[in-house]
């Protein structure tokens, strides 16, 4: 049976300030080294060998990868970076503090806008401050499909795409596989893998830091999952 480990990244500065961060590339706090450190010590103890990483284009997720491998003395494994794992995209909503927010719209508007599978944010156009059309790391995008705004459902849509042609392979070969990424990209994933329904896919959560190991079967059904903390 392969191995698939996901790990949500550690705390990042901007989720200690209570802020939407979405595809803004903020770094780890103090706290959130710590957690990806712990990361690796876990998954040492684990004892599990893997054979491929992946992560997202942001700083934040990278980090966490790279103290967790470290922590487990298996830094040298191939690594590949896609901003098909960049955490859901939080629109006009990014950077705003998410209490300040709430008093602004109301607490159930900002409770549908996080929460809701399918209810887009507001969204940021091209030409906005901010736009990740404006970023290097998305230059060789087709302009098109760069967001202006995301929810889970649009999340899920440009995630499975990577796990079908880059992840499944991989471990239909057999090769154990750590994914360090976002709360919502690995929410999507752990939707399409667990088959978790609309509704219910709203009341999973990923810890900061704790990584989730799966054991999948030759067809990638999930024979087991455990959280190492």
């Amino acid at each position: 049976m392969a191995k698939l480990v996901f790990i949500r990244h550690g705390q990042s500065e901007w989720n200690l300030s209570n802020q939407f961060t979405g595809w803004v590339d903020v770094d780890l706090s103090e706290e959130g080294v710590k957690q990806a450190q712990n990361a690796g010590k876990l998954l040492k103890e684990s004892g599990i060998q893997f054979d491929q990483a992946y992560t997202s284009v942001l700083t934040r997720a990278i980090k966490t990868l790279h103290y967790a491998l470290e922590g487990c003395d298996q830094l040298w494994i191939p690594e590949t970076k896609t901003w098909r794992l960049n955490e859901r995209h939080y629109g006009a909503l990014q950077g705003l503090n998410k209490a300040e927010t709430a008093e602004k719209y109301g607490d159930e508007q900002v409770h549908i806008w996080r929460r809701s599978y399918d209810t887009l944010p507001p969204l940021l156009k091209a030409t906005d401050e901010g736009s990740a059309a404006k970023d290097r790391r998305y230059a060789n995008l087709d302009p098109r499909i760069i967001p202006g705004g995301e929810n889970l459902k649009v999340t899920l849509e440009r995630v499975i795409p990577f796990w079908e042609d880059e992840i499944a392979p991989k471990l239909l070969d057999g090769k154990n596989v750590i994914i360090a990424a976002h709360g919502n990209s690995l929410r999507a994933l752990t939707k399409y893998i667990e088959n978790i329904s609309d509704a219910d896919i709203m009341d999973v959560e990923m810890t900061t830091g704790e990584p989730v190991v799966y054991d999948l079967d030759d067809k990638l059904n999930v024979v087991s999952k455990k959280k190492l903390n």
